[in-house]
C-alpha cells in the first residue's frame, strides 16, 4: 500500500490545501488536528509512524520536499507556500480563523 492510500481526509471549510505530517502518539499533533477541527478547516493528514515498508521511504521523500527539519507536526500549506513546524496555535489561528 502506498502512503497516499493512508492519507486521512478531514471534512470542513476549504481554506486551501492543508496537509499535516503527524505521529499517532504525538500530543502536539493531536492538538494541531483538534485546533483545525475546532476552526472547521478541511485538511488531510498522515500519521508517519503508521507507514512502513516502501511506502515509508516514499513518504519521507515527500516530506523532505518541503523541509529538512523532520519535526512533528509539520503543516504544509498550498504545496509548500507556507510550512509550520510544531504546534503554533497563534499562527494557525492567524491563517485560518478569519483568513484565506
Amino acid at each position: 500500500m502506498s502512503f497516499e492510500e493512508r492519507i486521512i481526509k478531514v471534512p470542513g471549510q476549504d481554506k486551501g490545501k492543508i496537509f499535516i505530517f503527524a505521529l499517532s502518539t504525538c500530543v502536539w499533533c493531536k492538538k494541531t488536528k483538534q485546533l483545525l477541527n475546532d476552526l472547521g478547516v478541511m485538511y488531510d493528514y498522515i500519521d508517519v509512524d503508521l507507514v512502513s515498508g516502501n511506502a515509508e521511504q516514499e513518504l519521507m521523500d515527500e516530506f523532505k520536499k518541503y523541509t529538512n527539519n523532520i519535526s512533528f507536526p509539520t503543516i504544509i500549506i498550498e504545496d509548500g507556500q507556507e510550512v509550520i513546524t510544531g504546534f503554533d496555535e497563534a499562527r494557525i489561528k492567524e491563517l485560518f480563523e478569519n483568513g484565506k
